[in-house]
C-alpha cells in the first residue's frame, strides 16, 4: 500500500499503463530502451511513472504501426514531419509498400495452393523437389509443370544443367518445334517430306541437347507425354495436334539414317 500511496496523482505505473493499453510490460521496456516512450516520472521506491501525455505518444505509436510503419520510421521520421501535405506524403508511401507487400503475400499464398495441389499428385514427400517447384515459382516460371513428373534422375540433371534463362530458351525451342510441325499436320504434309526431316532432326536435337547426350535418360523423356493431366492447356492441344506427325518424322528420320537410338529402350508400361 505505501508504494501505491507513492505514485502521484494521475501517473501510472509500466503495469497499469500496459493493461490501460492493451499492450505488454516487455513492449514498454522496450519502448523505453529504443527511445520511443520514456516515463515522465519516478516514484520514490524507483517505479517508472507515466502521464497522461504519454499514453496520447503511446496511442500514436500503436496507430503508426497499426498502418504498417517501422518503430525506426515512427522514431526518426514521423516526429519531424511538420505540415499535413508531409504526412499525407509519407501515408502515400506507406500506402505502396502495403499494396507491394500484398502482391508478395498474394503470389506467396499461390505458390501455398500450387505446391498443396502439387503434393496430392506425388507418390511420396519430396522435399527436394517441392523446393525446386517453388523457386520456379518464385521465378513466374509458369512451365514447371513440363519437368514435375519426372524421376530424381533427370531433377537432377536439370537442376544441374539449367538456370531460369536457359530453361527458358530450351521450353521455348521445344514449343516452336511442336507448333512448326503441328502447322505441317494441319497442312497436309507428311511427315516423309523434306520438312518433316528438318522437324525430326530439330527435335532430336533438342532431346540431346536437354539430356546432354545421355542415352540412359531417354526412358524418361519417352514417358513424359504419358500424363498430361497437369498440363498447360495451351501447349497439350499444341502436343496433341502434333505429336503423331513428330513420331512418323522421327520414324522416317532415323531410317534413312539407318540408326535407332530407342532400340532397347524399355517401356515401363505392362500393357505394351
Amino acid at each position: 500500500m505505501d508504494k501505491h500511496r507513492a505514485i502521484p496523482q494521475g501517473y501510472m505505473t509500466v503495469g497499469q499503463l500496459a493493461k490501460k493499453m492493451n499492450t505488454t510490460v516487455r513492449t514498454l521496456q522496450y519502448y523505453d530502451k529504443e527511445g520511443l516512450l520514456s516515463p515522465s516520472a519516478e516514484s520514490e521506491g524507483g517505479r517508472r511513472l507515466y502521464a497522461d501525455k504519454d499514453v496520447i505518444l503511446l496511442h500514436q505509436i500503436q496507430s503508426m504501426k497499426y498502418l504498417g510503419f517501422s518503430l525506426d520510421d515512427i522514431k526518426n521520421r514521423l516526429v519531424y514531419l511538420e505540415t499535413p501535405k508531409q504526412v499525407a506524403d509519407a501515408l502515400t508511401a506507406q500506402a505502396e509498400a502495403v499494396r507491394e507487400k500484398i502482391i508478395s503475400l498474394t503470389e506467396v499464398l499461390g505458390a501455398i495452393e500450387t505446391l498443396k495441389n502439387e503434393t496430392m499428385q506425388m507418390d511420396a514427400v519430396d522435399f527436394r523437389r517441392y523446393a525446386d517447384i517453388v523457386v520456379m515459382l518464385q521465378m513466374g516460371n509458369k512451365d514447371y509443370w513440363v519437368v514435375k513428373n519426372f524421376d530424381s534422375k533427370m531433377w537432377d540433371h536439370i537442376r544441374d544443367n539449367y538456370d531460369e534463362k536457359s530453361g527458358a530458351e530450351a521450353f521455348a525451342t521445344l514449343k516452336r518445334v511442336c507448333k512448326e510441325a503441328a502447322e505441317l499436320q494441319k497442312s497436309g504434309i507428311s511427315p516423309e517430306s523434306e520438312q518433316g526431316s528438318t522437324i525430326a532432326k530439330d527435335f532430336w536435337d533438342f532431346v540431346t541437347e536437354f539430356t546432354g547426350g545421355d542415352m540412359s535418360m531417354l526412358p524418361e523423356i519417352m514417358k513424359f507425354p504419358e500424363n498430361k493431366d497437369g498440363w498447360d492447356a495451351d501447349f497439350r492441344q499444341m502436343w496433341e495436334n502434333a505429336e503423331a506427325f513428330i513420331v512418323k518424322a522421327m520414324e522416317y528420320y532415323f531410317t534413312n539414317l539407318g540408326v535407332n537410338p530407342f532400340e532397347g529402350v524399355q517401356n515401363d508400361d505392362p500393357d505394351e
